[in-house]
């Protein structure tokens, strides 16, 4: 049990970087494209995850490269998204893994969940509804927002499945971050050459970022990629993936509270109530033991 909880807390502070990304990817999205954000942000992490690569594992090679290859697709589609929507819409359509991940867990694994998590994940939904309500229309960002959420909900299945498949001889997280960040990276950099016949684009780009912008990327690259991957791997090792999406709920109440700080993006009366509905979900999720064991004890 008390291993669960610091899974919980190690993903609460994913939740809670995640949260902030969504105004630095906004603000970065008006002056790179999809393709730079990334691999500006994972050459980054690449560079400071260096020196887990000493010791590193075929298993941990593996899989960190498959989680890698998808998680680079639910990446750039979220980001193309975020830059046709509005960064609450975006975080809220993200947030729909709170449904995704348990439907995917029941029609491809077979998993079965008990009525007090379903209820906290039908809280979750009802929260992000309103605070999707007051929003515009559904648009093109929305739909590849959405497809990103799929990419984002196998993989949460996956990492789970990593951690169960390995969990006598268990995976470091910091080594499965660093290969994710390889495989982002280079994804990231061959599209890149492809989309604009070299890199000289690129770098002309990166050269006229104002201060805040190059503050953005760094943040991004260290503290929101080689932090979160590394503490989501470690985390979801402790905690079972119908849980951790609840969790992961979260994430459009701190990406509108970052909104609303940084960039005046506001929430009336429904958004606060969903808000707070999502946080009451999260509660309800912690009342009965998990019906599907946790992935690992690692």
């Amino acid at each position: 049990m008390r291993s669960e909880r610091q899974g919980l807390l190690a993903l609460l502070l994913v939740v809670a970087v995640w949260g902030t990304t969504f105004p630095a990817m906004k603000l970065l999205s008006a002056q790179l494209d999809a393709l730079q954000i990334i691999w500006v942000r994972f050459a980054i992490a690449l560079l400071v995850l260096a020196p887990m690569w000493r010791g590193l594992r075929a298993p941990e090679a593996r899989w960190g490269a498959f989680l890698g290859a998808l998680l680079f697709i639910a990446f750039w589609l979220q980001v193309e998204g975020l830059a046709r929507t509005s960064s609450n819409r975006n975080a809220f359509v993200t947030g729909l893994n709170v449904l995704v991940v348990p439907v995917l867990a029941m029609a491809v694994l077979g998993r079965r969940y008990g009525a007090a998590l379903w209820l906290a994940c039908a809280m979750a939904l009802a929260g992000m509804v309103l605070m999707f309500h007051e929003d515009a229309p559904w648009n093109l960002g929305d739909s590849l927002t959405l497809g990103s959420t799929l990419f984002y909900a196998v993989y949460i299945l996956v990492l789970e499945e990593c951690a169960r498949r390995t969990a006598r001889q268990p995976l470091r997280a910091t080594r499965l971050a660093a290969m994710q960040a390889l495989v982002m990276c280079a994804a990231a950099g061959v599209l890149l050459l492809a989309r604009h016949g070299g890199m000289a684009s690129t770098w002309d780009a990166l050269g006229a970022l104002p201060g805040p912008s190059l503050a953005a990327l760094v943040y991004l690259g260290v503290v929101a990629s080689v932090v979160v991957v590394t503490l989501q791997a470690w985390g979801q090792q402790r905690v079972d993936a119908m849980r951790s999406a609840i969790v992961f709920g979260l994430e459009p109440v701190f990406a509108a509270l970052t909104a609303w700080v940084l960039i005046g993006e506001t929430l009336g009366a429904s958004g606060l109530a969903g808000a707070a509905l999502i946080v009451a979900a999260l509660i309800a999720s912690q009342l009965q033991p998990p019906r599907v064991a946790p992935a690992a004890t690692a």
